[in-house]
This record gives structure tokens, sequence and C-alpha cells, in this order.
């Protein structure tokens, strides 16, 4: 049986406890497998973020495989109590994890000098001023570095929980409890926080139906022309109104576009750099390779390698 304690204190994130349901489920459709514990340090009841109470245990020198730390809306101080326990178990426990500003708290411990971690992308400046040693990567939905996980905000905590389950019972019985859950098929950490679509938000139907044609024909020639077209407007007239909503001009959309699209094909695992490249538009390595420098710093090649690397430490069924 694996053990897993969630540890919470007074105004916690309610949508943190999520996690509990696809261990839950895990259990549900694969046989008892998991068992939770809710931890504070009184024990008792403890005040969400919502007001209203949760029953919790106490504190106890009891071994547990997997620890998460449910963060907070607010980054309030943790208490004392709850950082010596974590590096105390720190030394026992196989998984330290945090969901969202979790991390805040894994980092007062700590637990992450050193390390890579992330959080909610609205809270990365601050954690980086408070904790300058720890590699903060807010554009990723979990990082895992050596024993300690850490996720991004709110959802995020699901697809490190599904990545556990992965790695403890297998990619079948992940893929089962995310179907059963109604929810995407675990996300991989590498996987972006935002989405360019989203980011750049449109206000009218026009350039809104330009964009998501772009986003469904990657492969083919988006030029102003043959988006003013979509948009039924002219090259000059849309290209001015693209620009005034989405702030940027559609040549650097069609790039972010292309660079996302050809980021969650890496993710996949399944194509090669070539095939990519043809299909997300850029025609050939060398073009994505400078789009992926101006977007990330890095190029194609370096990030397929980490996220082989991140496949490659899930148990395959």
């Amino acid at each position: 049986m694996t053990t897993i304690a969630l540890l919470i204190y007074p105004g916690f994130q309610i949508l943190g406890l999520a996690v509990s349901t696809v261990f839950e489920t895990a259990n549900d459709l694969h046989g008892p497998h998991y068992h939770l514990t809710l931890l504070s340090e009184h024990g008792g009841i403890v005040p969400s973020s919502l007001g209203f109470g949760i029953q919790t245990d106490t504190f106890k020198d009891t071994h547990h495989d997997t620890l998460i730390v449910i963060g907070n809306n607010h980054i309030d101080d943790a208490p004392p109590a709850l950082l010596d326990y974590l590096r105390s178990a720190a030394h026992q426990s196989r998984r330290i994890t945090a969901v969202c500003t979790g991390a805040f708290v894994v980092a007062a411990a700590g637990l992450l000098q050193g390390r890579r971690a992330t959080t909610h992308w609205a809270h990365a400046r601050a954690f980086r001023s408070a904790y300058p040693g720890v590699q903060m990567d807010e554009d990723r939905i979990f990082v895992i570095d050596g024993n300690v996980w850490t996720s991004a905000g709110m959802t995020a905590g699901l697809d490190l929980a599904l990545a556990i389950v992965e790695q403890d019972l297998g990619t079948a019985v992940a893929r089962q409890v995310a179907k059963k859950l109604v929810v995407h098929h675990r996300r991989s950490g590498g996987q972006s926080q935002f989405s360019a679509l989203l980011d750049m938000d449109p206000k009218t139907d026009r350039i809104q139906g330009a964009l998501l044609y772009a986003r469904e024909h990657l492969a083919t020639d988006l030029s102003v022309d043959t988006l003013a077209d979509v948009a039924h407007l002219s090259p000059r007239q849309f290209s001015r109104l693209f620009r005034e909503e989405t702030g940027q001009s559609p040549a650097k959309a069609i790039e972010h576009l292309r660079v996302e699209a050809a980021r969650i094909m890496m993710e996949a695992g399944r194509h090669s750099l070539d095939v990519i490249a043809r299909e997300c538009g850029f025609g050939d390595r060398e073009r994505m390779r400078r789009a992926f420098l101006r977007a990330f710093g890095q190029s194609p090649q370096a990030i397929k390698r980490v996220t082989e690397t991140q496949l490659a430490s899930f148990p395959q069924a």
C-alpha cells in the first residue's frame, strides 16, 4: 500500500485537494493501492481559503511514501512545525510534492535549493525574489527534480497526480484514470502553462476567426493576404486591426502558434524533428530552430532531449 499524506494549513486552496480524486479513482479501477491521509500541525478542523474547514490528523513520525503540500491563494507563511516536518520527512519519503504555491512551502523548508521547480505563473516573480537559489521555470505544468515534484497552479495538480499514478502503476492505468475523470491524459511536465491563442485574446470575430483558421492550417501558407481573405478584410485593414487587438504582427502570432504546436508534438514523442517542422509549417528544421531559440532560448533538439528523458522515467504499459 502506497501511503500519501496531504499537508495543509489554515487558508489552503480547496481545489488542491482535487488531487486526491486521482488516487481514489486509481484504487477504484486497479484495486487498493493508495492510502491517503490529511495532516496539519494541530489536527482537527483546518479552515480553507473559502472559510469552511476539513478534518485532519496531526503530524506524526509515521513514514509516508509521498507527501503533497497543498498551496494557498496568498502565499501565507507556513507554520514552522510544517517546515520541520517536511525537513525530517525528506529523508524518508520517496516523493515530496507541491501543488501550486505549495512550492513556496517546500522551498521555505530548504528542499528546493539548487533544484528546478515551478509554481503558478502569477507568483513566479515573487518566488524568484524569495528563493534565488531555486531555478524557477514558471512555464511548465510540473517539474520533477530528484524526489521533489512541483506543479503549476490549480488544475496542474491533476497532471502531477496522474504522473505519479503513471510512475507507480503504468501508462494504461493513468490513461484509464484520466478518462474516468474526463480530463486530458497526463500533460507532460514540459508542456507550457499558457496557450498562445488565449494569450492573444482577440476582441473581434474576424481576427478570432483568422487565428482559429491559422491554428487549424499551420502546414499551409498563412500569409497576411491569406488571413485577410479569411477575415474578409483588405491586407492593410487586417494587419492594422490584428496589431491593435493582439499587440503583435500576424507573422509573430503565427510563429507563436507554430512553436506551440511543434512543442506539443515533441511531447507526444512520436515524430521526428523533420516531420514536426513540416507539419507545423516551418518548412525545414533550421527555420524551426530559429523560432524555438526566439521563443524558448533553446533549440528543438535540446527540448526534445528533455522530453525524451521525462518520458523514459515513466513505465510503459
